[in-house]
């Protein structure tokens, strides 16, 4: 068994070969994985029940073991923050600015061919999804 904060293995595996570039998006519990991400991409379903994984529980896991150079997130037509935002920037690297995309123009970058891994969450919040864009590693 290994330590850390991180023990699935199909999660470890996605991220052990997720290179420069690629995308991992963490979705709430209404997201529709089924069609929402592109068919390579690794799909972990952490949605035993309604709420539990939230969003920022696996995005504070992740960001320990990915350098995360870019996140976007869905945002209502009006841009507004969505709620969960300040939880986000509390856990994304400091002053990382979140790209609000549109509920439409959201789904279209999980569609990405950058999508490497959907980890679908029970979080029942509304606009509770992020996308994480993997950084370099220099050391």
């Amino acid at each position: 068994m290994i330590g850390g904060d991180i023990i699935h293995p199909e999660i470890l595996k996605a991220l052990a070969t997720a290179g420069h570039g690629s995308t991992i998006v963490i979705a709430d519990g209404n997201f529709p994985a089924d069609i929402g991400v592109p068919a390579h991409a690794q799909k972990v379903f952490l949605n035993f029940r309604p709420d539990v994984l939230k969003v920022p529980e696996v995005l504070a896991a992740i960001v320990k073991l990915v350098n995360v150079e870019a996140a976007a997130a869905p945002v209502r037509d009006d841009l507004a923050d969505a709620p969960v935002f300040p939880e986000y920037r509390a856990l994304l690297p400091k002053g990382m600015e979140i790209k609000k995309l549109k509920r439409w123009d959201f789904r279209a970058a999980c569609m990405a061919p950058e999508t490497a891994l959907l980890i679908q969450t029970g979080d029942l919040r509304l606009y509770c999804c992020i996308i994480l864009t993997v950084g370099v590693r220099t050391a």
